[in-house]
């Protein structure tokens, strides 16, 4: 339960990081096409002795970079970038979850498995965790131009390809990592709710960042400890629980406005 609590956390910190940006950008469904095709790395892992959450790593960065591709050269139409790599990845895990011999692992990546996670992924999201807060700490005022306004963010000098291209990366390593431990089908949520709840309490992009990781990680602790005593799924449960801090901080505004 130590080693749940520690990723837990670990991860509570990134996602708000990478979810705040990803929520300006207007691209809140590039968690769901990342986790779905991290679903595929995860299949070609276990097919190929592999550890799964590194080919899953793998793929994700594949399907990542894909999108920026895409983006790139139909700048009009990003959001079809995402819908068609999603599809993609769906696809792709589909047919290679019918070649995993054990499917009870495959299935474990779905809903994830944060209270079964060994001492080797750990160490493996802490690697990744500390990469991701220290370049988004590197480059805080660079993605800070860029989920506003890339066309400004490039006027101001500001490298948007090489950013978006280590945004991408980061995105999609946090992705790769989270599936193991919260599920592929639930990570996308924890990037969203979040930020989305720092932008409802927040008055200022730092403000809003910081009750992002607030509210991360307080759902987080609060769901680990509530799963363990009523035998719940812990992703789930973390994820309800940052719906439910939502609608309450929605609520609560539209009280004070009446």
């Amino acid at each position: 339960m130590q080693r749940a609590f520690l990723a837990g956390i670990l991860l509570a910190l990134i996602t708000p990081c990478i979810g705040m940006t990803i929520v300006l950008k207007r691209m809140s469904m590039i968690g769901d096409a990342l986790s779905h095709s991290s679903l595929a790395g995860v299949a070609a892992g276990l097919i190929f002795g592999i550890n799964p959450v590194l080919s899953a790593a793998v793929v994700c960065v594949a399907a990542a970079l894909g999108i920026e591709r895409i983006r790139k050269k139909l700048p009009r139409y990003s959001e079809m970038a995402i819908a068609i790599v999603m599809s993609g990845g769906i696809g792709l895990a589909g047919v290679l979850s019918g070649f995993v011999k054990n499917s009870a692992n495959f299935s474990s990546f779905l809903f994830g498995s944060i209270v079964a996670i060994s001492r080797e992924e750990l160490v493996l999201v802490t690697v990744i965790s500390l990469i991701v807060l220290i370049t988004v700490l590197l480059l805080y005022k660079e993605l800070f131009y860029i989920g506003f306004d890339e066309n400004a963010a490039r006027i101001s000098g500001v490298p948007v390809q090489r950013i978006n291209f280590v945004f991408t990366v980061l995105t999609a390593l946090t992705i790769s990592i989270a599936s193991r431990t919260v599920g592929a089908l639930i990570i996308s949520s924890m990037l969203v709710v979040p930020a989305a709840c720092g932008m409802q309490m927040g008055r200022s992009y730092k403000k809003a960042l910081l009750w992002a990781v607030i509210v991360a990680v307080s759902t987080t602790i609060a769901g680990l400890i509530l799963s363990y005593y009523a035998g719940w799924k812990p992703g789930g449960t973390i994820v309800l629980l940052e719906v439910v801090w939502f609608v309450i901080i929605v609520f609560r505004k539209a009280l004070i406005k009446k």
